[in-house]
């Protein structure tokens, strides 16, 4: 099974993470901000990931911490999950659209950390998430995945529905990467033979 379980306990957070690749999108998720969750679950549902987070992190100063050590923390356990990376199609892509919101995500497993990142914000808060921590979120994934993303909001004039539009792209777009390619059972998909 491709699984994972790590802790992470700083002076700032305390994080709990356990991931299944081979999932069904089930989430058991608290980080004490309630549409962080709801971001959360996104990934979960549309990466048919099983994914629990327990966070308790310093939100009496504000939600830097709390959002960005969860995106290091599931990075590390992402990677652990995937392993070697023998027999993945190890590219994704995804465009989701949400009313008027429209977000594309491109991954790579690459082995390198990597991301662009262009979401034009209409809000700075949506619900008790700062809009600029969705940034901090995705490098600590990507830094600790080990992973190349681009994330590109193409539309969208409603805060809630862009934010929601790339992460529910993340998911289907990892879920992509990590399938397994029938083709390439045991070969690492790269010309240089390791990610």
């Amino acid at each position: 099974m491709r699984q994972a379980e790590i802790s992470r306990d700083t002076l700032e957070t305390r994080i709990r993470v356990k991931i299944n690749l081979d999932g069904s999108g089930q989430s058991q998720l608290n980080t004490g901000i309630g549409f962080f969750d709801h971001m959360l679950d996104q990934i979960a549902r549309h990466g048919c990931f099983d994914i629990e987070i327990e966070c308790a992190g310093d939100l009496h100063i504000d939600g830097h911490h709390t959002v960005e050590d969860v995106g290091i923390a599931l990075g590390q356990a992402f990677a652990r999950a995937v392993g070697d990376k023998k027999g993945l199609t190890r590219y994704g892509h995804a465009y989701v659209p949400l009313d008027e919101a429209l977000s594309r995500v491109v991954v790579d497993l690459s082995g390198r950390p990597g991301l662009e990142f262009d979401i034009p914000f209409t809000a700075g808060m949506i619900g008790a998430l700062d809009t600029q921590l969705v940034y901090e979120f995705f490098q600590g994934f990507v830094n600790h995945a080990l992973v190349s993303l681009h994330i590109d909001t193409l539309k969208g004039r409603n805060a809630h529905h862009q934010c929601e539009t790339a992460f529910k792209a993340f998911g289907r777009a990892l879920r992509m990467a990590v399938t397994l390619d029938p083709r390439q059972a045991g070969v690492i998909p790269s010309t240089k033979g390791a990610l």
